[in-house]
């Protein structure tokens, strides 16, 4: 997925909220922006949006020295999602379709997302989780996700944001664990999860998991490392949670499964649907035609 004309002030509102997480100094501020603002004068817009953040993210760390801007963010969340766990645990396997509901569950946790929301309310995230429970979803969509997750012996499942990992928990706790890798990010980049909060939220307990090597805030291939492209292209299905893996990957010839919330309205134009829709979608589709 190519990058926006309205992805540019977004882009510029997440720097602003990044820069200024690590320091009140206006002066700093203002240096970086107006940096900012010369980095996308040479920006190729027929590049992802992850593939922009990951340049001008490289530059704020170099910057500002600080390597991880969001950490206590990510502690934060990951501390309440767990908090949630039992909870939601418990209406999983009360259900009557308990996958259809952990992948609705799955779903709601990816509003977790600072690089699309600069302040994500606790009640906000506990209220879209419940919502999830009876919204809208493609029934279609999710039986043939469950169908490919039967037929698979490789399974590799992108994850995205710190917090929304528990919520996959729920998900793979409902797959055949022995079949599945799960993937985070190699390096920080906003509130993406690292190899450090899956083990946090006990991910690490229930199936391998493997860094990309990458510091995208998506997953760019080319940007990974080499033993992971490898487990890329030889998977047997790939499940890739979130707006940042949508956006990078959209147009891949991998088998793919997108789970997400667009939570912007360049994306939901994009995908053919309201803002915040739980949007299940198998790579080849055309999202207009779902």
């Amino acid at each position: 997925m190519r990058t926006f004309f309205d992805c540019v002030p977004c882009s510029i509102r997440q720097v602003l909220d990044s820069v200024r997480m690590v320091t009140n100094d206006d002066t700093m501020h203002e240096r970086v922006l107006r940096e900012l603002l010369g980095m996308w004068q040479a920006m190729d817009m027929r590049q992802s949006p992850p593939a922009m953040a990951q340049k001008i993210h490289r530059y704020l760390r170099q910057l500002t020295g600080v390597a991880d801007p969001y950490l206590d963010v990510k502690n934060h969340y990951n501390a309440f999602a767990l908090g949630l766990y039992p909870e939601l645990r418990e209406r999983v396997e009360n259900s009557p379709d308990p996958f259809e509901t952990a992948v609705r569950l799955a779903i709601a946790g990816n509003i977790i997302d600072f690089g699309v929301n600069s302040n994500v309310e606790q009640s906000t995230v506990h209220d879209a989780i419940l919502r999830s429970l009876t919204e809208p979803i493609d029934h279609d969509a999710v039986q043939s996700l469950r169908r490919a997750i039967d037929q698979a012996d490789d399974i590799l499942f992108l994850g995205d944001n710190t917090g929304e990992i528990v919520l996959d928990r729920l998900l793979i706790e409902r797959m055949p664990r022995d079949r599945i890798t799960y993937v985070v990010r190699g390096h920080p980049i906003l509130n993406d999860a690292l190899l450090e909060d899956a083990r946090t939220v006990g991910l690490t307990d229930l199936v391998e998991v493997m860094d990309n090597g990458s510091d995208a805030p998506g997953t760019i291939p080319e940007t990974c490392s080499d033993v992971f492209r490898r487990r890329f292209e030889q998977a047997d299905l790939i499940i890739a949670k979130g707006q940042g893996n949508y956006e990078s990957l959209s147009e891949t010839r991998r088998p793919v499964f997108f789970l997400l919330r667009p939570k912007c309205a360049v994306l939901a134009r994009h995908l053919n649907c309201e803002l915040g829709r739980l949007v299940v979608l198998r790579s080849g589709t055309d999202p207009a035609s779902t």
